[in-house]
C-alpha cells in the first residue's frame, strides 16, 4: 500500500530498505539538507525510534545511501566502459548522466550534509576509490606509470566539476546533454584511443 504522499509505506519486513527509499526520494526532492529522521520515519509510515532501530543516526542512513551511490555510479562506469565505445570518454559521459539523474545522491556521496563523517568512513572511501581505480585503469593502458596519477586526478576533477556545474545550473545542458558533456570531455583528450 502507497502512503498518500506517493511515498512507500512500511510492510513487515522491510523496513530498512523502505527508509532507505523514501531518504533518496527525500535526497532528491531537497538535497542532503532535506533529510531527517523525523520525517523519513513520517513518510515510511513508523516512529522515528522505529527508523532508529535499523539506522542508530542520520549520519548512518546517509552513509548507506552514499554507499548505494557509489555503486550505482560503479556499475554505470562499467557499463559504459564495456559498451562499444569502451574508453574514458563513454566513463565520463556515464559519471556525468549518473549525476544529472540522482543530484541529491550524487551530493550526498561526496560529502554535502554529512562531510566530517563520510570522510572517516572506510566503505565510503573504499568505494569512491573504485570509481577512481575505473578512470587509473583506462589510463595505465595508454600513459607511462609516471604519469597515471596526475592524469587520473585531472580526469575525475574535470568529470567531477562538470557533473557539479551541470547539477548546480551553471551549464546549460542543451537539447542533448550528451551530446554536450561529449564535446566537453573531448577536450581534455578523454576520447583518444590507446597508444599502441
Amino acid at each position: 500500500m502507497a502512503a498518500h504522499d506517493g511515498s512507500p509505506r512500511y510492510h513487515h519486513g522491510n523496513l530498512r530498505s523502505t527508509l532507505l527509499s523514501v531518504a533518496r526520494a527525500l535526497l532528491e526532492e531537497g538535497g542532503p539538507a532535506a533529510l531527517s529522521m523525523r520525517e523519513i520515519g513520517r513518510r515510511a509510515g513508523v516512529s522515528a525510534p522505529a527508523a532508529y532501530h535499523y539506522f542508530n543516526s542520520l549520519d548512518a542512513i546517509s552513509a548507506a545511501l552514499a554507499e548505494q551511490g557509489f555503486a550505482e555510479l560503479s556499475e554505470s562506469i562499467d557499463a559504459a566502459l564495456a559498451g562499444p565505445r569502451r574508453n574514458l570518454l563513454a566513463g565520463g559521459i556515464a559519471y556525468v548522466a549518473f549525476a544529472r539523474a540522482n543530484p541529491g545522491l550524487y551530493r550526498l556521496m561526496f560529502g554535502e550534509g554529512f562531510q566530517a563523517y563520510s570522510k572517516g568512513d572506510e566503505a565510503i572511501r573504499a568505494l569512491r576509490m573504485q570509481v577512481y581505480r575505473q578512470m587509473k585503469d583506462d589510463l595505465e593502458k595508454r600513459l607511462t606509470p609516471g604519469n597515471v596519477p596526475n592524469a587520473a586526478l585531472f580526469l575525475w576533477s574535470l568529470t567531477h566539476g562538470l557533473a557539479l556545474l551541470t547539477i548546480d545550473g551553471q551549464v546549460e545542458p542543451g537539447a542533448d546533454p550528451d551530446a554536450r558533456v561529449e564535446d566537453i570531455l573531448k577536450l581534455a583528450g578523454m576520447g583518444q584511443p590507446a597508444a599502441r
